[in-house]
This record gives C-alpha cells, sequence and structure tokens, in this order.
C-alpha cells in the first residue's frame, strides 16, 4: 500500500472530497494550506514550483482522484502556508513542512511528486529518517545553485529580485506562460499558469528564491529503486538534457513526456496524471513482492 490513512481501516471508502478547494491545517509553526480530493488506500502527495501553487494541479489532480487520494500542498509563503523563519531557507526547513503536513492529515505512506522547486524539496524530504515516501516522482526538477563555486547562484538571484522589484507579482504573471509552457499550449493552460502566479506572495517567493540559489539537489540521497525522473520535451526551464543527465548520473529511470514544456502537468493534465499512475503502479508492485 502506497498510502495509509486512520480512515482506511473503516468499512467501506471515506468521503471523496468533491472539489479541490483550498483548506488549511495548523501545525506547530502556524498553518499549512493545501487541496485534496480523490479516496483509496493509495496517497499521492503534489509539490509545486515556485511560481506555481496548489491550484496548479487542479486538473490533473481530478483524474488522479479516480485512483488515489491526492493532496497537494501550498509551500511555505505560498496560499494560505506560513512562511519559515528563515529569510534564505535550505531545503530540509521545507522538509520538515511537508512531514508536518503528512502527520497532521495521517498519511503513513505516499507517493511524492515533486515538480521544478517542487523536486529539491521532495528529494531533501527523501533523505530524512523518517520520511514516509514510498517512492518520488521528480518532475523537471530544479537542480539549485548552491553548489561549491557555481558563478550563476548571483545572477540568478539578482535577476528575480529585480524582476519582483520592478514588474511586482503581475508583471511575473503576464510573462511566464511563454516560459513555462510550449508554443501549442491552450489558452486555459496559459490562464492557469497566470492565475496561479497571480496569487504569489512576495515573501513566501523571495524565500524560494533563495533555496534555489542556496541549495543544491546533489546534497540529498535518491534511492534509485524508489526514485523517478520525467521532463517535457519542449522544457526550456529545466531542459529534457539537464534532467536526464541529472537520472543518469544517479542511476534513475528517465521519461521524457512528449510535446509539453516546462509546466507539463497544466499543459497536458491527462497525460501527466497517466504518468504518475504508472509510477504509483510500480511502488505498488513492488510493495507486492516484499
Amino acid at each position: 500500500m502506497v498510502g495509509s490513512t486512520a480512515s482506511s481501516h473503516v468499512s467501506g471508502p471515506p468521503a471523496a472530497d468533491p472539489v479541490f478547494t483550498e483548506k488549511s491545517v495548523r501545525i506547530a509553526d502556524g498553518v499549512l494550506g493545501y487541496r485534496s480530493c480523490g479516496w483509496g488506500s493509495d496517497t499521492i502527495v503534489l509539490l509545486h514550483g515556485i511560481s506555481s501553487g496548489s491550484g496548479s494541479w487542479s486538473e490533473c489532480a481530478s483524474v488522479l482522484a479516480q485512483r488515489a487520494r491526492v493532496i497537494a500542498w501550498d509551500a511555505p509563503g505560498y496560499g494560505a502556508s506560513t512562511p519559515l523563519a528563515s529569510s534564505a531557507p535550505a531545503a530540509p526547513e521545507y522538509a520538515q513542512r511537508i512531514q508536518a503536513l503528512l502527520e497532521a492529515l495521517q498519511v503513513k505512506r505516499c507517493l511524492l511528486v515533486g515538480h521544478s522547486l517542487g523536486a529539491l524539496m521532495a528529494a531533501a524530504y527523501g533523505s530524512m529518517p523518517s520520511h514516509r515516501a514510498a517512492g518520488m516522482l521528480l518532475i523537471s526538477p530544479a537542480l539549485g545553485y548552491g553548489g561549491a563555486g557555481n558563478p550563476q547562484a548571483a545572477q540568478v538571484r539578482a535577476k528575480r529580485v529585480a524582476a519582483l522589484a520592478e514588474q511586482g507579482i503581475p508583471g511575473i504573471a503576464a510573462n511566464l506562460p511563454d516560459r513555462l509552457l510550449s508554443s501549442a499550449a491552450s489558452n486555459t493552460a496559459r490562464e492557469t499558469v497566470q492565475r496561479n502566479a497571480l496569487r504569489l506572495n512576495a515573501q513566501g517567493y523571495l524565500q524560494a528564491v533563495e533555496l534555489l540559489c542556496g541549495d543544491d539537489i546533489n546534497r540529498y540521497a535518491l534511492p534509485a529503486d524508489a526514485t523517478w525522473v520525467s521532463c517535457g520535451e519542449h522544457d526550456i526551464v529545466t531542459t529534457p538534457e539537464q534532467s536526464r543527465g541529472f537520472a543518469q548520473r544517479h542511476g534513475l529511470e528517465f521519461t521524457l513526456i512528449p510535446g509539453v514544456g516546462h509546466a507539463c502537468y497544466v499543459e497536458q493534465p491527462r497525460a501527466v496524471a497517466k504518468h504518475i499512475l504508472e509510477v504509483l503502479n510500480k511502488i505498488s508492485a513492488s510493495d507486492d513482492h516484499e
């Protein structure tokens, strides 16, 4: 079983959440916002990237909900979630909040899916001794610029901070569809990217910029038998070459998702949901052989 909740032992399925609406749960350090839908013995937890939020998973989650309980969080400083205490947090601080959310929602095991910067958070979480991830899917993983002597860190930080100061959240949101989606993306996908970016909070976004520039995904142990990597064919943010190279260095299985850009799960939600469920099936098959 990939997922287990307190309600999974009662007679019949727990009541499904019919709508992927915003919710929140109180934890020791404040509040965590999330959305959920679906039900079942399997649980899939979705982590968004730097310019997004839980709502971006809506269409993909509606497909996944036919098979599993689906939870999409708002990272610290996003949506209703309380920002982290540090102005320059590292991935383990986000990982602790992931653990707090899973504890609060009584999730014992899950498939953890991290997109872009969410993949860096997922990697840190999977390296925790007490983690609850039966497997991890890292989609278009942001590798981070925190490696020793990486000259890009200061450049990326300065560019993103300047963009926020000069354009504000509306300006950042307006430019995102062309960067995150392929030229074939629908108007609905473009609107979804922009709508979710307009909900960014400056404090949470700047903390995430510090995570991107100050950390390195290669610092975290990734179990080769329980970690998968994928990337959109037309991704110009975390390119297929970059993602494939990362997977090869760590001995991880790599999948190219055809016809999509960086925000692949927004652009082709059904195709990405099918890919996520294929990984879920691999984990379940592995569990059956233990």
